[in-house]
Formats: structure tokens, C-alpha cells, sequence
């Protein structure tokens, strides 16, 4: 039996959710009101994939956050989307014309305009819940990544970094998967990679970058490495399996001393599911800084693209001052939800944590019975742990930073002394819950905006940090280094915020990696040339209140 990673739904219940899919678009045609389809009839009758490309339209005319610029159904036409050959590709086509529908005005660009790709959504996204397996990461064309649920199936890589030019380079693991065959086998972040498959790595970048991608991408069954550890162990001809794991979403913690000063620092690589995978991991470390004596800490979400929203939740009540009161962040939906008008979701189940059909006198709840007011959806501080006392929080960031990390971020402004370091986070306010549709796809769009306890929110574009990376020898997405080593860049910088007289290097034209000098400013970057990391990005919504 699978279970889907969001909502834990079995297919148990799939025989009643596929009587909701079969009829659905053919019901939801014949209760439409105009306020629903903008005054057109719809067609009653159509094909499979007709009737679906109608029901994801009128799912957007009604439930999607930026609904008011969606037209009506004639003008929109959902059933031209059919050029492709594959049901899948076609949703993804209509979908993403939903999305380039509202510009937002500061940049004259879709809201949902992503510039390293603007051939996809930057937020909304479909999910074939029939094929989805731990190699995907929920977005379009990615793989190897560890689920929400902490499973991953993979060597355990996140990706690599070089250093140096084309024809001579050093290769660096950025992250390594907790508990992956990676970790298991001593490496870290740091670590260098000399040979794959007994091809030597570091001369001709444009050859052997579909050797060292086809690692993280899970191409291939196992891998074998040379190279030297973080530690500077050498390693040669280790052989990875990729193999099934359960991770920790923990990549390091430690408790770093600068001058008088104890400061926590804690790497998370993503929100996962609160009660099975994140908070004991996330309660240890807090426990740890409690008995160390942490007066600052420093978070470092450069690579967590979010998550779950009561997990972000958890971790805001963790790290707030003890002092925190009232609101901490609140969740707007658009108007027709807001208003209880939002009747297709009748057609959408509410399952419990077990994924089972709930009932109230005798009536299947669905997510039309739920609240979507404003006031309804306000999430309130409740401090968890013990460490009390905290009010200094240095985040580190990249753009892959993104959605509940940054929601994260905006809550504890209002309460903490918050600074950044990096380079500009990813930019999205927005989150979502899924709408099943066919009992095949998850369809995940952009359903609410948040924003914190004074009101602030809209940050489209993303966070600036205060420390701006800009391709400088002391301030750069140092894989050199392990996550928390006080010589790695972008920490030593975020101790530099919380201890003014902390040392930070100073500019020079090499660096030196390995006693070898290097220009930093011609690092290789990430796969595919992108500073962005291919997986999951959202915070998505679990909690949900009924109407009363």
C-alpha cells in the first residue's frame, strides 16, 4: 500500500476516492454557479482528460490565490491543452497558464515568473502520485532527494561544488543525506572527490560533468569513489549502493565558542514531518544547546527549500524568546475561500492523520467544511523547549532558501534580533495543501500568502541578506569546508554578526583549498550551472480548523 508523503491518504480509500474522481468533473459541471465558472456553462460530457483539464480550471477559479485574474471558462479554453501525448504533460501546460495570469506590479512579471526556468511554475506544481517514488523531489525533472517523510533512495549526495577553472578543479561535496550509504561511509561535506568509476575527476569540466551529475540524479545503481575525506583521510575505490534510508532532516549541530559567547548552530536540510521524523532530531539539538549554555544561535537553511508549516511552526517556538506572545504568523486565502464559497471542495475528502475518511452526523468531511478566514488561520506563539533566552538569530541563506525556511525567518523578525547571510533567498510567501484529482494527481498550487505579526509579508522576490554574497574570497558557498566549521565561509561570517570582533579573512585574489591556490570566483557552481538545487519547495498545510 502507498502512502502519499503530504497527507498520509492510502489507497485503501482509493475506491471511494475514484467514485469522487469519475463524477466529479461531470457533477461539479452541473452545480457550477456563475460566480464559479464567470457566467460560461461548462461541457457536461468530454473525454478523461477534457474533464479533467475542465476540473483543475475550475479547482483555480476557485481555491487558486491569485483566482481574480483567471478569466472565464470560455475565454480560457482549458481544453485546448492538448498537444502533448502524455495526460500529465497537458495539466502541467494548463496549470502553468493559470500561473502567468496575475503580474505582480513591483516587477512586471507573472508572480509565479521563475526566472531560472520560466518554462515552469515557481510555486505551483502536479504530482503522479502513481509514479512518484523516493528518487523524486515533487518538482518537475528532479530526483534524488529525501522525502518529507525522511525517505531517501539514493547514494546520499546533494549535489557537488568545483573550484578552480574548467581544465583544472577541485570537486566538493556540498551535503551529504544522513544515514545515506554516503554518510554511513565517513563522508561529509568537504569531502573531495577525485576519481568516479575509476575516471579521474579535475581536468576537462565539460567531459566529466555527466559523470559527476549522474551521482546525485541516481542514474546508476552504485558508484565508485577515490578521493580524500573532510578529515583529510583518503579514500580510494569506495563503493556506494544506492540504497533505501531514512534520514535525519538534520545535516549537523554544534555549539561553536566565540569569545564569551556560546552560540548553537544547526543545519536543516528540510521541514519534515513533525511527529515521525523532525522533532526529536530538532528537541535533541535544543537540549544540547540548553546544557551548553547557547546564548545566540545561527540556522543554517542554505539548501532547505521548506516543508511542513507546523514543523517551521515548531522550530519558530524553539528558538523565540520565551517573551513571545500572541500572533506569530497568519495564513490569507483568497476571497471565495474566505467566504465559504469555495463549493468544489466538497469533491476533496478531509482524511485524519491515519488517512482515513472522517464523518460528522453522518457526512463525509471535506475541505468545504474547513475555515479559511483570516481569523481562523492565525497561528499563535506557544514556546517549546528550554532554551529561553535567545533573542540574536543569524540565518544563513542561499536561493534555495525557500518557503517555510523563509516563513521561519519573517515570524521571528517581530520578536528577534534577525540578520542574514548569503546570497538572496528564493522568494515565496505562498503555500499550499493537495487536490487530488483522477486518484492520480496531487495538484499543489498557490493557496494562501502568509505574513507575520506585523502584517509583513508580499517578499516575492526574496529575502537580502546583510552580509550579500557577491562572489568576494570572504563571503562564498564554501563546500571546503563541513556545515559549522567556524573557518567555512558563510559561518564565520554569521559569527562576525553575533561577535563584532570575531575575524573574518580578508580578501585575496586565491584562496588556498588543499594547499593549492584557487580563485574562488571561478567556482563551477551546482549541477547544471544553477545555484538552485532541484527539490522540494513549498511549505505545505496540515492543520486545518473546521467551521463552526
Amino acid at each position: 500500500m502507498k502512502t502519499n508523503f503530504v497527507t498520509g491518504r492510502l489507497t485503501l480509500f482509493g475506491l471511494f476516492l475514484l467514485c469522487l474522481a469519475a463524477s466529479s468533473c461531470k457533477k461539479n459541471h452541473a452545480t457550477d454557479t456563475p460566480d464559479q465558472t464567470g457566467g460560461t456553462s461548462v461541457p457536461a460530457n468530454g473525454t478523461r482528460m477534457q474533464l479533467t483539464l475542465d476540473s483543475l480550471f475550475l479547482y483555480a477559479k476557485q481555491i487558486y490565490y491569485w483566482n481574480d485574474a483567471i478569466p472565464d471558462y470560455a475565454t480560457f479554453q482549458p481544453r485546448n491543452y492538448v498537444s502533448k501525448s502524455l495526460a500529465l504533460d497537458n495539466y502541467d501546460d494548463e496549470l502553468f497558464a493559470i500561473t502567468q495570469l496575475k503580474i505582480n506590479p513591483s516587477t512586471g512579471k507573472p508572480y509565479e515568473f521563475r526566472a531560472s526556468d520560466p518554462t515552469i511554475p515557481k510555486y505551483s506544481y502536479i504530482d503522479d502520485i502513481t509514479t512518484h517514488n523516493a528518487q523524486q523531489a515533487f518538482v518537475p525533472n528532479a530526483t534524488a532527494d529525501v522525502e518529507l517523510d525522511g525517505t531517501g533512495y539514493d547514494v546520499g549526495f546533494l549535489t557537488f561544488q568545483g573550484y578552480g577553472t574548467n581544465t583544472s578543479y577541485d570537486l566538493y561535496v556540498t551535503a551529504v543525506f544522513p544515514n545515506s550509504p554516503a554518510a554511513k561511509a565517513g563522508l561529509t561535506r568537504g569531502s573531495i572527490i577525485k576519481k568516479i568509476n575509476g575516471t579521474a575527476i579535475g581536468t576537462n569540466f565539460n567531459t566529466e560533468k555527466t559523470i559527476i551529475y549522474a551521482i546525485p540524479e541516481s542514474t546508476t545503481t552504485s558508484v565508485t569513489l577515490s578521493g580524500t575525506k573532510a578529515d583529510g583521510t583518503v579514500f580510494n575505490d569506495l563503493v556506494l549502493t544506492r540504497t533505501k534510508y531514512a534520514s535525519s532532516p538534520v545535516y549537523k549541530t554544534t555549539t561553536i565558542t566565540s569569545g564569551a559567547k556560546k552560540i548553537g548552530y544547526l543545519a536543516l536540510a528540510r521541514f519534515s514531518d513533525l511527529e515521525t521524523t523532525a522533532k526529536t532530531d530538532l528537541d535533541n539539538a535544543f537540549s544540547k544547546f540548553v546544557s551548553d549554555g547557547v546564548t545566540d544561535l545561527i540556522i543554517d537553511l542554505r539548501y532547505n527549500g521548506g516543508g511542513y508549516v507546523n514543523t517551521a511552526e515548531y522550530l519558530v517556538n524553539l528558538i523565540a524568546p520565551s517573551s513571545a506572545k500572541g500572533k506569530m504568523f497568519t495564513e490569507y486565502y483568497n476571497s471565495t475561500m474566505q467566504s465559504g464559497k469555495a463549493t468544489i471542495l466538497t469533491n476533496q475528502p478531509l482524511l485524519d492523520a491515519n488517512g482515513k475518511v472522517q464523518t460528522q452526523n453522518g457526512k463525509i468531511v471535506t475541505y468545504a467544511d474547513l475555515d479559511y478566514s483570516a481569523a481562523g488561520n492565525v497561528t499563535s506563539f506557544a514556546k517549546a523547549g528550554s532554551l529561553n533566552n535567545v533573542t540574536n538569530v543569524v540565518f544563513i541563506v542561499s536561493g534555495n532558501t525557500a518557503s517555510a525556511s523563509e516563513l521561519v525567518i519573517n515570524s521571528l523578525k517581530p520578536v528577534s534580533t534577525v540578520k542574514l547571510v548569503g546570497t538572496q533567498t528564493y522568494g515565496k510567501p505562498v503555500g499550499f495543501f493537495p487536490v487530488r484529482l483522477e486518484n492520480k494527481y496531487d495538484v499543489y498550487m498557490s493557496l494562501f500568502e502568509t505574513k507575520n505579526a506585523l502584517d509583513q509579508g508580499g517578499y516575492f522576490s526574496g529575502f537580502t541578506p546583510d552580509i550579500v554574497d557577491v562572489g568576494t574570497k570572504t563571503v562564498f558557498d564554501d563546500s571546503t569546508h563541513d556545515f559549522g566549521d567556524v573557518n567555512e565561509s558563510y559561518t564565520k561570517n554569521a559569527i562576525s554578526l553575533l561577535v563584532p570582533a570575531a575575524p573574518v579573512t580578508t580578501a585575496n585574489a586565491v584562496m588556498s583549498i588543499r594547499g593549492k591556490s584557487v580563485a574562488v570566483s571561478s567556482a563551477l557552481g551546482l549541477p547544471g550551472g544553477s545555484k538552485e538545487i532541484r527539490h522540494f519547495m513549498g511549505m505545505i498545510e496540515t492543520k486545518h480548523k473546521r467551521r463552526n
